[in-house]
């Protein structure tokens, strides 16, 4: 790709790391968009994030495609997907079409047609895609300690708003969990807090006040409260009410306030809700 001719033919903004840039080379007329990452500021060479980042999807099957650097830039190189999640949520509102959550922050979720044409077993032709690594993490054993400022609010995870400094993948799960109940909810965020006291107390109001009995080591999080206000734990079947009895236990089961419990993705794909989802 380095050698290879591109002719921009649109703009759009992903994330606080760049711009992806939708190109056609010249060549094959494929169609691939560019993360820009400008390093005019960086004294001390590449961001440490952007070398996160690379490094993370050189893990996976479907990375950056190529990394060319240039005239203090980076690009990384994707294919192009058609649609993030977000925009699917709310053109499938405006068209009062359900969306199934079977097709999950939702603009990281990148939704393209099946290039073969191939349908799963509910006729839908999109394939679903994580996107943007750039605010990603590798965890392992022992545990880290890692900053409290991550994930975007409305689907942050109850323990990293208390401030706890350590947590893995129960975070992510909250967050699915947040995204599964807005896509039942056709595009209505669950927890649409402004602050983060704001997005504590909402979680609150739904999922009731938790204490140590439903969260051990609450307590002991530096921003928790003996003074928070007590809300009982509402009814999720009518808050999210187009979800049917195995879908509100999937909801549920992400949405534990102790993380321990939290259903992790191994178990979440065999859960009764996903019995007839042929990926």
């Amino acid at each position: 790709m380095a050698t290879t001719k591109v002719e921009k033919i649109g703009a759009f903004f992903l994330g606080r790391m760049g711009w992806s840039i939708k190109h056609a080379t010249s060549t094959t007329g494929a169609i691939v968009a560019l993360k820009k990452i400008r390093l005019e500021a960086e004294d001390e060479g590449v961001p440490s994030t952007a070398i996160r980042e690379i490094s993370l999807l050189k893990e996976l099957n479907e990375g950056a495609h190529h990394i060319v650097h240039a005239e203090q830039k980076l690009y990384l190189v994707f294919e192009y997907l058609d649609v993030d999640l977000k925009r699917y949520m709310e053109n499938g509102n405006r068209d009062h079409t359900p969306i199934a959550p079977h097709v999950v922050k939702p603009q990281n979720l990148l939704i393209a047609q099946d290039p073969c044409g191939r349908t799963d077993a509910h006729g839908n032709s999109e394939i679903l895609k994580l996107a943007d690594f750039g605010l990603a993490r590798a965890f392992g054993v022992p545990m880290r300690t890692y900053t409290h400022e991550v994930v975007t609010l409305w689907y942050r995870a109850p323990e990293v708003l208390l401030g706890a400094r350590h947590y893995s993948t129960a975070l992510d799960m909250w967050s699915v969990g947040c995204i599964f109940a807005e896509m039942a909810m056709r595009g209505t965020p669950l927890f649409p807090g402004d602050s983060e006291i704001d997005q504590i107390f909402k979680i609150f109001r739904i999922m009731g006040t938790p204490n140590e009995l439903s969260w051990p080591g609450i307590e002991a999080l530096p921003d928790y409260k003996p003074t928070f206000p007590q809300w009982s734990a509402q009814d999720l079947a009518r808050v999210v009410s187009a979800l049917d009895e195995d879908g509100l236990d999937m909801l549920q089961a992400t949405l534990m306030y102790d993380s321990t419990k939290r259903i992790s993705a191994k178990r979440a794909l065999i859960h009764p809700y996903f019995a007839d989802f042929t990926p």
